[in-house]
């Protein structure tokens, strides 16, 4: 099909510029090191963790396993994030969720430090980010392709904030196909503090107008209909349906759901609805390449920010 939007190039060219950088603070002796906390463990979040180490390999990057048993106490989990807020070698902490119910996420989240904080979802990255004071990221052009962004040069502090990746991750991959985002409608389906949320705060930054709908929204067919952009992130398989779709929409698919037969399917009903979009993203191979190619990415700000805060001169 024609009108698929693949993240696998995209991340390709992300990854390629992490690579680089990657390389050049090893011949600084200067290691990039990402942890990855699982507790418990399911299907979803072991195929995530056995990419995620698997890329991080392919441009250089350590990564750390840490596993808890699904037992681990609040207070355990939040042991384990302190020590690896303390070491040296880690600039990247994720924790893989879901994570068990009777665990408040957010205590779990929070604990991480916000410098290494590169998922972007800790209260403290969150505020920033909805202050617009991590946005810059969504329009530098320069990015980090080639090298130390202008955004980060010419600034007397580095900034800690970093942005959610998939959210981002969807931004990128919109502009990579050439999508207009100011003026459109756009339509996020899902609320959600990792996705919904961040996603409708970057749209509307990018101009767009925006409207976010949930489980309750009445109606939800007539929102998507009226949509120019769809993102739908919700974690229902096929919610959204061909016919609630607008001739010409372009149609972004975050959720990944493992159905019994082991297959991965989107929140979007891809046969009825890409014969109608003008583009579209299939699952997998959307957003997830991007997001984590994003991950990585982040992880490499953190290390030259730490680099930078201590030695201000070394990447001039």
């Amino acid at each position: 099909m024609d009108n698929l939007m693949s993240g696998k190039r995209l991340a390709a060219d992300i990854k390629a510029c992490v690579k680089r950088r990657v390389g050049s603070l090893s011949q600084m002796g200067i290691d990039v090191g990402l942890a990855l906390i699982q507790v418990g463990g399911g299907a979803s979040d072991e195929q995530y963790l056995k990419t995620t180490i698997s890329v991080s390999k392919t441009v250089g990057i350590k990564t750390y396993e840490y596993r808890l048993p699904e037992t681990a106490s609040l207070n355990e989990i939040i042991n384990t994030i302190n020590q690896l807020n303390n070491d040296e070698r880690i600039n990247g902490l994720l924790v893989l969720f879901p994570i068990p119910r009777r665990i408040n996420p957010r205590r779990v989240v929070n604990a991480i430090s916000p410098e290494k904080d590169v998922d972007g979802l800790g209260s403290i990255s969150v505020g920033m980010f909805a202050a617009e004071e991590s946005m810059f990221q969504i329009f530098d052009k320069d990015d980090f392709v080639g090298g130390v962004s202008s955004a980060f040069r010419n600034r007397a502090c580095v900034p800690h904030g970093f942005l959610p990746c998939t959210p981002f991750g969807v931004i990128r991959l919109l502009e990579h196909y050439g999508v207009e985002i100011k003026g459109k409608n756009a339509v996020v389906i899902g609320k959600s503090l990792a996705v919904g949320k961040p996603l409708s705060l970057m749209l509307l930054a990018k101009e767009a107008t925006v409207t976010v709908c949930h489980k309750s929204s009445a109606d939800l067919a007539a929102h998507v209909r009226n949509a120019d952009i769809v993102c739908a992130a919700t974690g229902v398989p096929g919610l959204i349906k061909g016919d609630m779709i607008k001739d010409g929409a372009v149609v972004v698919d975050i959720g990944i759901n493992i159905m019994p037969d082991g297959s991965f399917v989107g929140d979007i009903d891809f046969k009825s609805v890409a014969p109608k979009a003008s583009l579209i993203t299939p699952v997998p191979g959307g957003v997830g390449p991007v997001t984590i190619a994003t991950l990585l990415e982040n992880t490499l700000r953190s290390a030259q920010n730490n680099v930078l805060l201590k030695t201000p001169l070394i990447l001039q």
